[in-house]
């Protein structure tokens, strides 16, 4: 190995502990930029010692570069473009459209190259099968997840022996390309998966979509590790893998967060989609409404006040209402805090980065483990557009939602509700909690219900 060898691999060494050390920082939210930073940085050297290997090697043609530099400058604009401009609620469809594009990327670079021996082969069939599926999968999630296609379970007939028909004919022209290299084959297996990728996402409800968001992501990840093998690229190798490992955990994570075994969540039929019925709901039990202002001096009159955010907060984006209304009640000496439900939103963190993107204070933001123990001693507990993940009737069998761990909003002495109306959520059953004699409903838009409720404390404060 020549000193420029080693050089090479020191530098991808790094590189790879930077990978390590950001995915470490962004457990919390307080180092979660910065980790995001120092991995961005790893991959930028990553990508810049590549091309400088490319040019001593004298690998690559011109063309090649060209078409490089287009691509990357195409990419990055593209990018910038979407991060700029993409709103909060709009995250988790943009997140597995990357899903999509880094799965199509993956099965393209095994598409394109030649299997020069069996490991390649191996390798390049399980990337094109595992990306080629995310791809589509992807394509799937982010569709329903911005409401092009419906959110709720749709059955294609025979789906599911179609879809191990499918599972077997890729397994097949793997194998056979890996005793046989062939290009003809490797797209066989491409296209059975690509077609295996559609079918197993449309049947999936939207009650299970940050679960499927983060397995797409551990797909998304193996199959970069899959084509950094293909390309004999160590840095790809690393940072899929570390992808691919902590998509698998979290995957494991959100789907024991719902109480649902992972093989019940890709076999689908769970979730309804979102409710848009406007109004005083659809359940037949009595509710007890209250103002904006009677319930602002409730929440002035309160000792701690436990704000538990849901989807309907990130639809309305009143993530800075909620935040300035916290701000507001702390100012006159009341205990606020936010109690988050892993699986609240439609990905995983989706409440963090919202009160994140709005400033709320770190410590003030609590896990489901941290703020469960809390709620017995919580004078009033605001839950703003959040459903099945307070729904007291998963403490019993027989329903959607059996089993699932809650938040246990109803232990507290009084719950407000801010929500658009009664209806369901992702599981189409209703929410026991509504019907409390504890709880209050503030029917409005959660932005505006804010707005209103801040208002009313000004005015009490007066």
């Amino acid at each position: 190995m020549s000193g420029f060898d080693t050089i090479v691999h020191l530098v991808y060494l790094a590189c790879a502990v930077c990978f390590v050390i950001g995915l470490h920082q962004m457990n919390a939210p307080a180092t979660a930029r910065q980790g995001n930073r120092i991995s961005a940085a790893g991959m930028a050297v990553a990508i810049l010692t590549t091309a400088i290997v490319l040019g001593h090697n004298r690998s690559v043609s011109l063309g090649a570069v060209v078409a490089l530099v287009i691509g990357a400058f195409a990419g990055g604009t593209a990018g910038l473009i979407a991060a700029r401009r993409v709103k909060m609620t709009a995250m988790p469809q943009l997140v597995s459209l990357f899903n999509a594009v880094g799965g199509g990327a993956a099965a393209l670079i095994a598409l394109g190259d030649r299997a020069a021996s069996t490991q390649a082969a191996v390798t390049g069939a399980l990337d094109v099968a595992i990306g080629a599926l995310t791809f589509t999968g992807s394509l799937v999630a982010s569709g329903k997840l911005a409401g092009r296609i419906p959110g709720r379970p749709l059955t294609v007939p025979f789906g599911r022996q179609i879809s191990a028909a499918l599972a077997v004919l890729a397994i097949a022209f793997g194998a056979w390309f890996t005793a046989e290299p062939n290009r003809w084959l490797l797209t066989g297996v491409a296209v059975a998966a690509l077609a295996a990728g559609v079918l197993l996402t449309l049947p999936i409800g939207g009650a299970d979509m940050p679960v499927v968001i983060s397995l797409l992501n551990a797909c998304t990840g193996t199959a970069v590790a899959m084509a950094g093998f293909v390309l004999e690229s160590t840095p790809l190798i690393i940072a899929g893998g570390l992808v691919g490992a902590a998509g698998a955990i979290l995957t494991k994570l959100m789907a024991d967060a719902m109480n649902r075994p992972i093989g019940a969540i890709v076999a689908g039929g769970y979730g309804t989609g979102d409710a848009v019925t406007v109004g005083a709901g659809t359940t037949s039990a009595p509710v007890r409404e209250i103002t904006a202002d009677d319930a602002a001096i409730q929440l002035a009159y309160a000792g701690k006040v436990v704000i538990v955010p849901g989807y309907g907060l990130a639809a309305a984006q009143a993530q800075h209402e909620a935040v300035a209304l916290a701000e507001a009640l702390a100012e006159r000496g009341v205990e606020v805090t936010y109690a988050i439900h892993p699986v609240a939103g439609r990905m995983p963190g989706h409440m963090n980065v919202l009160l994140a993107e709005a400033n709320a204070p770190y410590p003030q933001l609590r896990d489901l483990e941290e703020s469960n123990p809390e709620f017995a001693r919580t004078d009033v507990v605001l839950v703003v557009g959040a459903n099945d993940v307070t729904n007291p009737a998963a403490r019993r069998p027989g329903n959607p939602v059996s089993g699932m761990p809650i938040l246990d909003v109803d232990k507290a002495r009084s719950v407000i509700v801010l929500k658009r109306s009664l209806g369901h959520g992702y599981a189409g059953i209703d929410n026991e909690l509504y019907t409390d004699p504890r709880t209050a409903m503030l029917f409005a838009d959660a932005k505006a219900g804010l707005a209103s409720l801040l208002s009313g404390l000004h005015a009490y404060a007066r």
